[in-house]
This record gives C-alpha cells, sequence and structure tokens, in this order.
C-alpha cells in the first residue's frame, strides 16, 4: 500500500472535482469493489449527493493510496454499472455516464462516482428490494440506516398526491369553524369581489379551493386534509384520524429576562387552524419590522419588501410543513432576528432552493388557499422575494438550515446590518492598515466571521454573487495571511478570524507542536472522536478533564436507569453552563445513549434557546459542542 504526503489530497480532490462544499467518501478497492459502496450510494442519494472514490482510504487521519491500475478500475467501473441497474441491488439508477470516471494520479488511478441527490419522486433509494431497513441516509461523514418511520416520511413525500389532499373518513362540515370560513371569504371578497366562487355554498366552495374533494370513482368523497388544517375546529385538527400531533406556537422574546413576552399557541381561547393562526400572528410578526413613511399616489403604503419577504417565509413555513412530523410549527421573534421552523424536509436540494425557480410544495391545496388570498407564490420564486427583501434593507442574508432526527427545516432571518460599524471597527482595530487592502467579498468574509463566530463556503454562497470555487480560493488566501483559521477539514469547512499572524496552509495535517489548539483530528471516515483526536477552545472543557465536579453534577442522572424530562434537561443545562460540551462527553457522564440525547433533548433545547451551538452554521460538525445560554430552570 502506498501512503500519500497530505498535501497530495488536495491534489486528489482536485482532480477528482471534489468542491469544499461537496460531500465525499474514500473507499479502499484493493481487494475487490468494497461492499460497503451501496450503503453509500444510497446515503448520499437520500442526503445532498457527494463523490465516492475508489481506490484510496483514510486512516489515522492520513491518506493511503491502494495502487489501483488502469485495468483494475476499468473492471470495477464495469461491475458498477452492472450492479446500479440491477434490481437485486439498489432500487435506482441515478447517474449517467458523465458521472462515472477513471481519475490518473499519475501512476495509480482512482474511480471517482459522482452521486446526484435523489429527486423527492426518486426517494427513497435502498438496496435490494424493501425500502425498510434497507435505506439510508448521511449523518456527518457516515451512513445510517433509517428507521421505519423515517423511511415512510420519504415515501409519502415521494407519492404523487400531496398529503393534504387526503379525504378524511368520519369528517364533515361540522368540524369546521364558521368563522374562520367567514372570514376567508370576506379577504377574498376584499381582494376579488365578483369572484365566482364568493356565491357558491360551503361544500362547493371548498370543492374549488381543495378543502373537499371527490374521488374520480365517485366511490369516495368528503373534507381534505388541507381543509380541516385550514378552517378546522383544534380539537377535530387533532383527533386520531387527522393530526394528533398538531401544534403552531408563536414565540416572542424581546426581553432577555423573560422567557418570552408574547406567545400564542393552542389555549382554548381559539381555534387554533391555521387561517386563525395566521392572523392573529402576521400582526406580531410584521410589528419587529421598520416601517418608513412613505406615499405610492396619495394613499401611505406601510409595507415594504422586507414585510413582503417575512410574510413569504412565514406562509412557506405553513405549506411546506410536514404535519405528521415532529415538532410543530414554530415561530419566534426576537429584537434582532426572526427564526422560523417547521417539521419536515426539503424537497428539492439546497442548490436549488437557492438557484429558485423550482416549486416542490408539500400541501399544494394549502399553497393555493393561501395564494387566492393575495399570500404566497406558487410559481417557484418565494425564495427569491425573501432574499430580495432583506438584501434591499442591507440586512444579512437569510440563513436555511436542516435538521435531522427530527427532520425540520429552519430559516433564520437577521436585521443585521452586511458589515455593521461596530464590526468594521473591531476589525480595523485588529488588522490596522491591512484592511484597506482586502476586496470587498474577503472584507464580508471577514466581518461575517466576526458577527457569526464563523463563516463557511456556503455561507458566503448566501451573501456574496462569487462562485464557490472562487470563495474556496479568497478563503485560502486569507488563511494564507493568518486572517482567518481553518478547522481544517475538507467537507464543510469552517474558519474562525485569525490573528493577522502567518497561519498553516488551509489544508494543513502535519503534526507540528505549534499546530493551533482547537484543530481537529479525524480517526479515517469515523465521525467518533477519540479523547485524544480533539482539542476544544480555552472556554470547552477537554476530553481528558471530566473532572469529578461533573461526574457529581451528573451522577444523580447516570446511575438511573429513566428520568423525568425535566430533569435530564435541567442537569444538561447544569453541566454545559460556562463551557462547551460535546455529545460524546455528556452521554459518558450522563451514561445515556449519545443518538437518543441528541434527537431528544440537545436539539429541541438548542431550539428553544437554552442552549447554544458551538458551530451554528453546520449543525452536523464533527467538533459539534453545546453550552448553555443562561441558567435558568426548565
Amino acid at each position: 500500500m502506498r501512503q500519500m504526503p497530505a498535501d497530495l489530497l488536495d491534489k486528489i480532490l482536485e482532480a477528482a472535482h471534489v468542491g469544499e462544499t461537496t460531500d465525499w467518501e474514500f473507499k479502499s478497492a484493493k481487494g475487490g469493489f468494497p461492499g460497503s459502496f451501496w450503503e453509500t450510494y444510497s446515503a448520499m442519494a437520500n442526503s445532498e449527493g457527494g463523490v465516492i472514490l475508489l481506490g484510496v482510504r483514510e486512516k489515522d487521519g492520513k491518506v493511503h493510496l491502494d495502487g489501483l491500475t488502469s485495468e483494475q478500475a476499468t473492471q470495477h467501473q464495469k461491475y458498477f454499472w452492472d450492479n446500479v441497474h440491477n434490481r437485486n441491488t439498489v432500487s435506482a439508477n441515478l447517474l449517467t455516464s458523465q458521472d462515472v470516471s477513471i481519475v490518473d494520479l499519475d501512476g495509480p488511478v482512482l474511480l471517482a462516482i459522482q452521486v446526484p441527490r435523489a429527486t423527492r419522486t426518486q426517494r427513497p433509494v435502498y438496496l435490494g428490494h424493501n425500502p425498510l431497513g434497507h435505506t439510508f441516509q448521511r449523518h456527518h461523514e457516515g451512513d445510517y440506516r433509517l428507521d421505519d418511520a423515517e423511511v415512510r416520511r420519504m415515501l409519502a413525500d415521494a407519492d404523487l398526491i400531496p398529503p393534504d389532499h387526503r379525504i378524511l373518513e368520519g369528517f364533515d362540515l361540522k368540524d369546521l369553524d364558521p368563522a374562520s370560513m367567514a372570514q376567508y371569504r370576506q379577504r377574498l371578497a376584499s381582494l376579488k369581489s365578483d369572484h365566482p366562487w364568493l356565491t357558491l355554498p360551503d361544500m362547493d366552495f371548498l370543492a374549488k379551493i381543495g378543502g373537499w374533494r371527490r374521488e374520480r370513482s365517485g366511490k369516495r368523497h368528503g373534507l381534505t386534509l388541507a381543509g380541516l388544517l385550514m378552517f378546522g375546529k383544534e380539537e377535530a385538527i387533532r383527533d386520531t384520524d387527522a393530526v394528533p400531533g398538531y401544534f403552531v406556537d408563536y414565540r416572542e422574546k424581546l426581553d432577555p429576562l423573560l422567557r418570552w413576552t408574547d406567545r400564542v399557541c393552542p389555549d382554548g381561547t381559539w381555534e387554533a387552524n391555521l387561517f386563525q393562526f395566521y392572523h392573529r400572528v402576521w400582526p406580531k410578526l410584521a410589528a419587529g419590522l421598520p416601517t418608513p413613511f412613505r406615499l405610492e399616489g396619495a394613499e401611505r403604503r406601510d409595507e415594504t419588501p422586507a414585510h413582503e419577504a417575512l410574510r413569504e417565509a412565514f406562509i412557506n413555513a405553513l405549506i411546506h410543513a410536514d404535519f405528521l412530523g415532529v415538532g410543530g410549527i414554530v415561530i419566534e421573534r426576537y429584537p434582532d432576528r426572526f427564526i422560523l421552523e417547521n417539521p419536515g424536509t426539503l424537497l428539492i436540494s439546497f442548490e436549488q432552493y437557492h438557484r429558485g425557480g423550482v416549486s416542490e410544495c408539500r400541501n399544494r391545496s394549502l399553497q393555493k388557499m393561501f395564494a387566492l388570498i393575495g399570500r404566497g407564490e406558487q410559481a417557484g420564486s418565494g425564495a427569491d422575494k425573501i432574499r430580495t427583501g432583506w438584501r434591499l434593507n442591507r440586512w444579512r442574508a437569510p440563513k436555511l438550515e436542516c435538521h435531522d432526527r427530527p427532520n425540520r427545516v429552519e430559516l433564520v432571518l437577521p436585521m443585521v446590518s452586511l458589515i455593521p460599524e461596530e464590526t468594521l471597527s473591531h476589525l480595523r482595530a485588529m488588522l490596522g492598515g491591512a484592511i484597506d487592502s482586502l476586496t470587498p467579498s474577503e472584507l464580508q468574509a471577514l466581518a461575517t466571521a466576526a458577527l457569526e463566530n464563523q463563516v463557511s463556503n456556503i455561507r458566503l454562497q448566501e451573501l456574496l454573487p462569487d462562485h464557490p470555487v472562487e470563495i474556496s480560493r479568497m478563503l485560502t488566501r486569507l488563511c494564507e495571511r493568518g486572517l482567518l483559521v481553518s478547522d481544517n477539514r475538507r467537507r464543510w469547512a469552517t474558519y474562525h478570524l485569525g490573528t493577522g499572524d502567518k497561519a498553516p496552509s488551509l489544508f494543513d495535517h502535519t503534526d507540528s507542536p505549534h499546530k493551533s489548539e482547537d484543530s481537529i483530528h479525524l480517526e479515517g471516515d469515523s465521525i467518533r472522536l477519540t479523547e485524544d483526536s480533539i482539542r476544544l477552545t480555552e472556554d470547552s472543557i477537554r476530553l481528558d478533564d471530566e473532572n469529578d465536579d461533573l461526574r457529581l453534577l451528573a451522577a444523580s442522572i447516570a446511575k438511573k436507569g429513566k428520568v423525568p424530562p425535566t430533569e435530564m434537561r435541567s442537569g444538561l443545562l447544569r453541566l454545559c453552563t460556562g463551557h462547551y460540551l460535546t455529545v460524546e462527553q455528556l452521554a459518558r457522564l450522563l451514561n445515556r445513549n449519545p443518538v437518543r440525547l441528541r434527537s431528544v433533548f440537545l436539539g429541541p433545547m438548542v431550539r428553544e434557546g437554552l442552549l447554544r451551538l458551538r458551530f451554528s452554521d453546520a449543525p452536523n460538525h464533527p467538533g459539534q459542542a453545546y453550552i448553555a445560554t443562561n441558567t435558568e430552570s426548565v
């Protein structure tokens, strides 16, 4: 086996056209076509895609070549094509001939296989004939088997019939709130007073807008899920045959000393359907935006592009939600930002979302209902409207994040200037005259690192018009000048402000004794971090420093088999007060499964603002850690 110097890893990635924002996986093929290949194929297809490179592997943080010959690579290529079309092997072939290539490294060769993200209707991509138990997805840098519930949600999203078209057996017009129906008709009449549907009786009116449906066979007809969600009584919506986990929640957090300054959620005083939720919450959201005095003709116009953007984001959270998912719809208003979160996954890729023009709505009848009263886009331009509205205010670009286990989509709309004066002053004080030699893109990168505590290629794609390759080169230059410090991760690398001193190369993997204290060393492709493989910043607890104080704090939970959720949450807050702890450390201290700890407690506590992520722009960062935002009891 031939071992490569670290700098040749860059040559592999460049030769295979693997960018900084692309997922990739090395697999040894010395003993034949790797058996784990198909799990990674399924995982990447069901995630954001990626590149699988055969003929190379990582071990102990170093890269090793198999030394494949062109003949061996050709044999592996043929084996791949023979099996990717075999339904006994995998459910779908997503590739064309251009996606598979042999990469020559001046002697040894690799086989590069570019796996695209599967479309909504192609997912799940699974092994063999049964998706249950044979479907995988990427988490961090590993392939994880999805449980049956996750697979079923993916199958539901793939169905050509939207979930809100479902006819609800046993439900009728008595399950709707008459006031909501009347107010909706009034809203439609105010926009289009001569609309022909306004004269129809309720059942016929609902049929026109998607709230009542009759199957073509004529055998089944009735109220749809969309009709119930939009106009239903809360008790009917939460019926076990409808959406038992339904929950909508608006939280206003304008005073840091209070848990919230206002809240709108189902409390029995109003019918908590989507129409009522929207009309109760929208004025509260709009009040958080500046409204300059502006005249159009002789009339005052109180709405700005920022209002249109925020409303579009609000409607998107309602119509794209997976109402059978976990956690409900949560809308939060802070003094300097809005956060809108809904259960489910993106039905398009991040690239398609940012590019715009593609419309894949999970609940199309709900989308139609809101569009009829002038709320929401149907042409795939909603994301563009949101970005444009924020850009016109010179605020930082909206940030979209997807969380898993449970699946949730979060959109953060910061009301912070692209480069606030105080940030510019801070950078000038730190860098001196060097700041005047920066390009606008370089200055934005440094300002983002200062404002958000880190910066990444993906985040800068939301802020700059530059191509991702140009952004990577710019980040490399800033690292070489010591203005940024990389975490030395090629996949989804993040960067922090440097001191201006000469820094190691962006992809430096040498074991120098002068290596930055916050650098991360990985063991092969594993996401597990050994006790000596990660060094955290000075405000973190080192893995070999889990002292008696921490063990004492955790003891009351660690020695029990099961504790109430409130006790577990309180224990996590105590442990994470004043320093960062990783999920592995917390799991070890509390004697708990790390996967369950993250999905059941840590993730929700982050979304509730009780914990903060060390790497907020990269939730799946292998060095992710948690710190308590305050010491408030839960």
